[in-house]
């Protein structure tokens, strides 16, 4: 009598495993970006020059590049190479003077090839990006409207000229380097305890970022211009 065939293996269950970690989709490539992408972008590439990750020329490309970008996928090959920078509010000035603005709305003052300035009457935000490119940028805060407390100019000279003037009775902090060039800030402090904070940051490269105080210009009323 013949033997009884053998039956075939089946397949053997899978033995259940780790799972696997979700993986975050891609951002959108064509979201359109906003100027607080734009900033934090120009943050963390001026803090890559700082710490010598970007050379100047770099540095300057990159800038330009951020400032005229469009949509997200334009700015993330920017700093996709580049670890993500301390915030501003890391700062510590030498008395307490409450946290700095974090990333928002901002204005933009930009000078490639000619100048531009932005005096008198005017009211400063709690963020103002300049880039001077072969060109200079003149910002004159002696009657201007201060809004907030905490003010931050982010300034970054190439081959330009960057020049900051603040009433007498404002505070001024400058955190910044000069780089072949020369990052000049001539820290103030206001008898007011409660003035407006001024804060330059950035860098001079083969160019020069100075602020100062005006002397003889005064707010007239600080609490009242706030």
């Amino acid at each position: 009598m013949p033997a009884p065939a053998k039956a075939e293996p089946g397949p053997v269950p899978a033995r259940p495993g780790p799972a696997r970690p979700e993986v975050d989709a891609p951002p959108d490539v064509d979201v359109r970006a906003s100027d607080a992408d734009r900033d934090q972008v120009a943050d963390i590439l001026r803090e890559a020059l700082a710490q010598g990750r970007l050379d100047a020329e770099e540095h300057s490309e990159r800038v330009e590049a951020a400032y005229s970008a469009k949509t997200m996928g334009q700015l993330e090959p920017l700093v996709r190479d580049l670890p993500r920078p301390t915030p501003p509010s890391a700062y510590a000035p030498p008395r307490d003077e409450g946290p700095w603005p974090p990333h928002g709305a901002s204005d933009h003052l930009v000078a490639i090839f000619n100048d531009t300035s932005r005096k008198g009457r005017w009211r400063i935000g709690p963020k103002t990006n300049v880039f001077a490119c072969f060109g200079s940028v003149r910002i004159d805060l002696t009657e201007a409207i201060f809004e907030q407390r905490r003010i931050v100019i982010n300034a970054t000279s190439l081959f330009g000229g960057i020049s900051v003037k603040v009433p007498e009775n404002v505070t001024l902090r400058g955190k910044g380097a000069g780089i072949f060039g020369g990052f000049d800030i001539s820290p103030h402090d206001s008898p007011d305890p409660d003035a407006p904070v001024v804060l330059v940051q950035g860098a001079g490269i083969f160019g020069a970022v100075e602020a100062r105080p005006k002397r003889g210009k005064f707010l007239r009323d600080l609490r009242k211009e706030r």
